[in-house]
């Protein structure tokens, strides 16, 4: 998986529209192999990144859990130091 897609079911608040079409643009640039495509392969980036948004987000409206909720700025200062013992001169 992409390093850069991070998870994106049962936040509070729920994931934004921006954050799953950011996950769609990943994938299809992972997929696709190019970070920016030719202007020949535009239109075929930019309806796979649409077509993968919309299933993202079926997908998570569909899901249900019975944990409760992760809180963003938790979870990123958790991963802010995973990173930091990650990455630490040794």
């Amino acid at each position: 998986m992409c390093r850069n897609i991070r998870p994106l079911n049962n936040f509070a608040p729920p994931a934004t529209r921006s954050e799953v079409q950011a996950a769609a643009l990943q994938y299809v640039r992972k997929v696709g192999g190019a970070s920016k495509p030719s202007q020949a392969n535009e239109q075929a980036y930019a309806t796979a990144v649409a077509a993968i948004a919309a299933a993202t987000q079926d997908l998570l409206d569909s899901l249900v859990t019975s944990a409760p909720p992760k809180d963003r700025d938790e979870e990123a200062a958790k991963a802010r130091a995973r990173a930091a013992k990650r990455y630490a001169s040794a």
